[in-house]
């Protein structure tokens, strides 16, 4: 039987969508670009927000372990019209409508080092984005956001800073309750269904996530130690009530990287950008504002 914990997991992981609608709340099929990774040929699909804005910083948008573009809703554009900022969002290989896992395929321990090291550099670069002379800013949630760290450590000369929400430095055992509570409901639940609305194969973003996650073998995953190559700005956003992370996760990186700035949410849980989007966006504007001049807080 169904439990009221397992369909409240279904609703945190997979919200309402606005049928058809797309992040600048306009009716739109997102474009998509090949890219040549992991032995094939792959799919991503991607949006641009405020592009007309050309001399505005970039901000890349890296969605959560269950997320895609669609995912954000219309977040993105709010945050960069509040900014002045141009932004670039997409779904990585095996959510939403890019390229899905191939059916053999399982996710090692170091995927988000790949997606990081190279998914990101390879999209930019086939978008004609030049990440060191453009310096983009990158905000991840999630997973996404343990993506943005990795990047960061890895390239320090081609990125302006970032702001991370709910990230992950290691496993912990609340992550790991959390995550199979979430299997229970994707296979109890309504949960497939809905993120159907999201993903043209579930599946392959349900099973990619949540298999390595509770594997043995990622239990001692880590980033603890890449990220104290970290020089830029950071801002490290997460909810009191995350249940998919402790605040030690936060704080960890600001132990490791002591430029950073902490922002503990009340009435928050793993997505800000949903429990407190407005407060986040002011944080972030005051965030890139300030670190751009010079000036932090």
């Amino acid at each position: 039987m169904t439990s009221t914990r397992e369909t409240q997991t279904a609703h945190r992981l997979a919200p309402p969508r606005a049928p058809g609608r797309c992040l600048a709340g306009v009716a739109m099929t997102s474009p998509s670009i090949d890219l040549d990774w992991a032995g094939r040929r792959v799919r991503i699909e991607h949006e641009w927000v405020g592009r007309d804005r050309r001399d505005a910083p970039l901000i890349v948008f890296l969605h959560e372990g269950l997320g895609s573009l669609a995912m954000w809703r219309d977040f993105p554009a709010r945050l960069c019209a509040a900014v002045g900022a141009r932004g670039l969002v997409y779904s990585r290989p095996g959510y939403g409508r890019s390229t899905p896992r191939a059916a053999n395929e399982a996710w090692a321990p170091d995927f988000m080092h790949r997606q990081a090291y190279e998914v990101l550099p390879a999209l930019l670069a086939a978008l004609g984005v030049d990440a060191v002379a453009e310096k983009p800013w990158l905000f991840g949630h999630s997973d996404g956001g343990s993506i943005a760290l990795l990047y960061a450590a890895r390239f320090n000369q081609a990125l302006s800073g970032a702001i991370v929400l709910a990230p992950h430095i290691m496993v912990d055992a609340g992550s790991l309750a959390s995550i199979a509570r979430a299997r229970q409901a994707y296979l109890e639940t309504d949960l497939r269904a809905r993120l159907a609305r999201y993903h043209d194969d579930p599946d392959s973003a349900f099973w990619g996530w949540n298999d390595i996650w509770l594997h043995p073998s990622f239990r001692a995953w880590s980033i603890e130690s890449e990220i104290e190559a970290i020089g830029c700005p950071l801002l490290a956003v997460q909810g009191v009530d995350d249940e998919y992370g402790t605040l030690e996760q936060i704080r960890g990186i600001a132990r490791r990287a002591p430029q950073t700035q902490l922002l503990e949410l009340e009435r928050c849980g793993h997505s800000p950008h949903r429990d407190q989007p407005e407060v986040l966006i002011a944080a972030t504007s005051r965030f890139v504002r300030e670190s751009t001049s010079g000036v932090m807080a």
